[in-house]
């Protein structure tokens, strides 16, 4: 499923962000950049230690921040590390459409034009699924409206219940435009 917005198009797929040939993928990061289960486990398993080793050079961001590193093994030239915000801690919105936006604009600054998110947060961190699609959909579409070289914007979506609040978030926004 896809939406053009300007000369730009968000697409949904289902299955494993670090089998997509893009530019850039995103990790959900923590601030540490310690790259432990989830979507970073498996940048770091099929990655390679490079990545982990950037990182600790890197030695980690603000939640809500973004960094990038090289892309090690994988098909992605780089990996942009969102730190998405823990359910509890407060101002939750706001640090993920920071961690969505600040992706972005990393991503810009390297040229990338294709570039794969996760659902941020919505694993161990807690943040619910369905918010978390309407802020990153909006946050994506929102940025996809001025001027940019970012041509895809994927949100790559392990399962299907996630792909589902996806598809059905990204029906809800392509009625706004």
């Amino acid at each position: 499923m896809e939406a053009k917005v300007k000369n730009s198009v968000i697409e949904l797929k289902q299955g494993d962000i670090t089998d997509l040939d893009v530019d850039a993928i995103v990790n959900a990061a923590n601030a540490q950049l310690i790259l432990g289960g989830g979507v970073a486990g498996a940048i770091r398993r099929k990655g390679g230690s490079a990545i982990q080793e950037e990182c600790n050079k890197i030695g980690g961001t603000f939640v809500g921040g973004a960094v990038a590193t090289t892309g090690g093994a994988l098909k992605a030239n780089y990996v942009i590390h969102a730190a998405g915000p823990r359910m509890g801690e407060g101002d939750e919105d706001e640090k993920l459409r920071n961690a969505t936006l600040n992706s972005l604009k990393v991503a810009e600054e390297k040229g990338v034009s294709a570039i794969a998110f996760p659902a941020i947060s919505t694993g161990i961190f807690g943040f619910p699924i369905h918010r978390c699609a309407k802020i990153m959909l909006l946050e994506s579409k929102n940025y996809l409206e001025g001027e940019t070289r970012i041509s895809r914007v994927i949100f790559c979506l392990f399962d299907k219940p996630g792909f589902d609040v996806f598809a059905s978030e990204l029906k809800n926004i392509v009625n706004t435009f």
